[in-house]
């Protein structure tokens, strides 16, 4: 039985795809279409309480019947940090924008006590941590009820992950868009192409990830030993994603090549396309609070902007193919990735 086969008759989808969970722009309607289309559906929980988690759960359950994940952070998160710095940046941009500091966006949490009760009672497929794993106690809480998925994005994260019994580990390569999910320590980006031989070398199936928007990415990485692939930037362009329209107007244009690894939006290295606040600060600044605080100061500069039609301060999250997807429905393009990738 080939990688792929196993991992379907593992999970319990039909084809060898996890649509990406992707924070603040998945949800419910974009995991029911994946997994109508076949896929491994995911809701992204980072963002979310546990009694919304729970909900959003059963909103998925009621709508149809396949293999469901669920994705949570395992970040440190450290104290509210000063600043100052940042807030003394961000100044001319609130002032020309005319706005002022309000209520803090929802901060993204890492995974708890009180989200593993939810899993033990919601019993999922699959649970999948991006920055590492919850401690052991819980770790081995969620193994009671659902496969585990890891992110790795070095050889040396891959064989962490699979030390700790992993049923597979996502091999996230420098062309995935949104956050990088090193944990270990901060390097330089490895393409998928470098990375997804050293995580199937682990004898852990390995999802790659990374720029994979059509059926020739796919057939690409399973010929390369790929059990699936984690799609992320193709979903984000069907009407079912949850993104901003400036973000959405950018997809399937040659501006949405235009992208680079910045740590403005949260305060964590991220890939996106370029918008006004990267362009003008450049990608990287040492003035941004640590993860996940440098949203904070920017969420009035863009919930102003995203009103008026603008991403000037909006992550636009994007993966390399993010120039050659297309708007059609989620259930749709699942099924056209599958029929095509043989």
């Amino acid at each position: 039985m080939n990688p792929a086969a196993r991992f379907l008759e593992g999970i319990g989808a039909a084809l060898p795809i996890v649509q990406a969970p992707m924070a603040g722009a998945g949800g419910t309607a974009l995991a029911v279409a994946a997994i109508r289309g076949g896929a491994l559906g995911s809701l992204p929980c980072a963002l979310l309480t546990p009694e919304q988690v729970r909900a959003q759960v059963g909103e998925v359950r009621a709508a149809v019947s396949g293999p469901l994940n669920l994705n949570f952070f395992c970040h440190r998160l450290p104290a509210p940090p000063d600043d100052t710095a940042w807030r003394a940046l961000l100044a001319p941009y609130y002032a020309e924008e005319e706005v002022t500091s309000g209520d803090p966006p929802p901060l993204r949490l890492p995974f708890d006590d009180a989200m593993c009760a939810v899993i033990e009672g919601a019993r999922p497929e699959v649970v999948s941590f991006h920055f590492g794993l919850p401690d052991a106690a819980l770790l081995a809480r969620v193994k009671t009820v659902a496969k585990v998925f890891g992110n790795a994005t070095t050889a040396e994260e891959a064989a962490w992950l699979a030390a700790r019994g992993c049923d597979a580990i996502i091999a996230q390569g420098e062309e995935a868009g949104g956050h990088a999910g090193w944990f270990l320590d901060r390097h330089r980006p490895t393409p998928i192409a470098d990375l997804l031989p050293v995580v199937a070398a682990t004898g852990v199936p390995a999802i790659a990830a990374g720029g994979i928007v059509d059926a020739a990415g796919i057939r690409g990485a399973l010929a390369a030993g790929a059990a699936a692939v984690q799609v992320g930037t193709a979903y984000l362009a069907t009407p079912e994603s949850a993104i901003s329209a400036p973000h959405r107007a950018l997809l399937g244009t040659p501006d949405a090549s235009d992208a680079a690894f910045t740590n403005l939006l949260s305060g964590r290295e991220a890939r996106g396309i370029r918008n006004r606040l990267m362009r003008e600060l450049g990608p990287m600044r040492d003035e941004a609070p640590a993860f996940p605080y440098a949203s904070n100061a920017l969420a009035p500069l863009r919930a102003k902007a995203e009103a008026e039609g603008s991403g000037d301060y909006s992550p636009l999250w994007a993966g390399t193919g993010a120039a050659r997807v297309q708007a059609i429905g989620a259930e749709a393009l699942t099924r056209m990735l599958g029929q095509e990738k043989d």
